[in-house]
């Protein structure tokens, strides 16, 4: 089969090396992709948000199906328009990627259908913000309503953390028109973790877990950022969690999406709290997350090409999807100054000896490369070091071995990733 896969981070970089082991996957291309991509893949330099561009790489290249990896195209589309030109994709509905792209959509969305959520409330206004925050003595969560590359969402501890978070984002215009509809949402306490499960509209299959780490720095201090490192499976789900997550948010999540006329196909990502009433609804993300899917598909043992075949035909009923035993955990190497002002176009040291096809991947986040093949810093996230191993304490020293031996002096990384 001919796939396209849009993206060019760390996510598209383990989706590129899963479907390339399939037996079914002939040509594998990836726009714009990126230099550890390439030794993989085709890589085009067609930009993610390039809906026009993409579509018409889908033609030229004959795709058999388009992967679609990040959100903004699937905010904006891009799985329409392919339908429009008869091109089969994974992903859902500018419609139905609503759920990520508006948070108030989502939290809505959730109230209709009595998905256990926190308390909310949206503002545009600094002062209707303030009263709310004030409600909640400052110990709340400030969110932008739309897409702020992971960085729209701040976790304040007092009432001028909150009112500082609010103004930045409705009278500063920090996050542009993603903030200009706010919520203040109700701070629920517990332990995080990211479910995702696959769907064709119809029916919906778990795919992975995993708990991701937010916080810049260690012991979860510092701001929020795209994510510092992940372990799969999450450590704070058993399979009676798995279940009631599945029964009290999955399920009813599909079944209102269909109800509302716009079938929800692709992956769902459910960020979700562990609280002492039961797993609540932190967010939804409408695609794979980052550096999540790191360690969710090394660990998939189900053919990642039949899973998508499946989902695009409507038939996910009559499938199993298994897992290997072993634990996985990323660590993300990112660029001194993240989540704020960082360099661009710094020199990586030599990756080439760091890359073990069953127990180490060196997957590019935020890369670019030289006509001479040098290889530097192109982003905030730049590598995530995965590996997989018998226990999480196992394959977190393999993967820390590695952070150290790249030991790249303009970067940092949270030394506490799966430290139990």
């Amino acid at each position: 089969m001919n796939i396209l896969v849009v993206g060019g981070g760390g996510r598209e970089h383990a989706i590129a090396a899963s479907l390339s082991k399939s037996p079914l996957t002939k040509k594998l291309v990836v726009a714009p992709g990126n230099p550890g991509i390439e030794t993989i893949a085709e890589c085009y330099p067609v930009a993610a948000d390039d809906i026009p561009g993409q579509c018409k790489l889908a033609i030229d290249i004959k795709a058999d199906f388009v992967f679609i990896g990040p959100e903004i195209p699937l905010v904006l589309g891009l799985k329409d328009e392919l339908l429009k030109l008869g091109i089969s994709s994974f992903g859902p509905s500018k419609k139905a990627a609503q759920l990520e792209g508006s948070k108030t959509f989502s939290r809505n969305f959730c109230k209709r259908y009595n998905i256990p959520q926190p308390e909310f409330k949206y503002c545009t206004e600094i002062e209707t913000a303030k009263k709310q925050i004030e409600l909640l003595n400052g110990y709340c969560v400030v969110k932008a309503d739309g897409l702020a590359a992971g960085k729209g969402v701040i976790v304040c501890d007092t009432v001028d953390q909150a009112i500082i978070a609010a103004t930045e984002m409705l009278e500063k215009n920090k996050f542009g028109d993603a903030g200009k509809l706010i919520l203040i949402e109700e701070r629920i306490n517990g332990i995080e973790a990211s479910v995702f499960a696959v769907s064709d509209g119809n029916d919906a299959v778990l795919i992975g877990t995993a708990q991701d780490h937010k916080r810049a720095y260690d012991n979860d201090e510092g701001p929020n950022t795209g994510g510092m490192g992940a372990i799969s499976p999450a450590p704070a789900l058993d399979q009676k969690l798995n279940k009631e997550i599945f029964n009290n948010i999955i399920t009813p999540t599909i079944n209102g999406m269909k109800l509302e006329g716009c079938p929800y196909e692709g992956i769902l990502y459910a960020g979700v709290m562990i609280t002492d009433k039961g797993p609540k609804v932190i967010e939804f993300n409408c695609r794979f997350g980052d550096p999540e899917t790191q360690v969710v598909l090394p660990r998939l043992n189900t053919d990642l090409v039949s899973i998508v075949l499946k989902t695009i035909k409507k038939n996910l009923k009559d499938i199993t999807i298994d897992f290997i035993p072993q634990s996985a955990i990323t660590v993300v190497i990112a660029s001194k100054g993240y989540p704020g002002e960082f360099k661009k176009g710094v020199l990586l040291p030599s990756l080439k000896n760091f890359n073990d096809k069953t127990e180490i991947s060196v997957f590019h986040s935020g890369t670019s490369k030289d006509k001479n093949g040098n290889i530097f810093s192109n982003g905030g996230r730049v590598l995530s070091i995965t590996s997989v191993g018998a226990n999480v304490q196992n394959c977190r020293q393999k993967a820390y071995d590695i952070v150290e031996a790249i030991n790249w002096e303009q970067g940092f990384y949270r030394k506490d990733i799966g430290k139990l």
